[in-house]
């Protein structure tokens, strides 16, 4: 599996969140939740698929196990630095978004240890 760009991984992370909250995923879910047209996500999803991160099931859109590992790490290191803004005093909403960009800017391995020492 090749890299993804940030709006991949954000792709992915918006999947797994409709998942857990709707169970099942259409792009028309995945374009009103990112706020992006339909046409953007058909693209995005074409691009996904074809490097093996999603399946297209009639009108579903579905993680691959390499799709899921993604969002999952997106969608804990968003939650992480979400959370550390919010109790840093951040306005929730502005946590969300900067959240966000934050995610997608370390490596893992430094996003393991901040996590850890700021777990202590």
């Amino acid at each position: 599996m090749s890299m993804l760009h940030e709006s991949g991984e954000d792709y992915l992370e918006a999947i797994l969140m409709l998942q857990i909250k709707r169970g099942s995923v259409r792009s028309v879910d995945i374009a009103a939740l990112l706020g992006v047209t339909k046409a953007s996500v058909s693209k995005a999803m074409a691009n996904l698929e074809a490097r093996g991160y999603v399946e297209m099931v009639k009108r579903d859109v579905r993680l691959t196990e390499a799709g899921r590992e993604v969002a999952e790490r997106m969608l804990e290191r968003h939650e992480f630095f979400r959370g550390l803004l919010i109790a840093a005093g951040v306005d929730p909403e502005v946590a969300t978004e900067e959240g966000c960009h934050m995610e997608h800017c370390l490596s893992d391995d430094s996003f393991h240890k901040l996590q850890a020492y700021l777990s202590r």
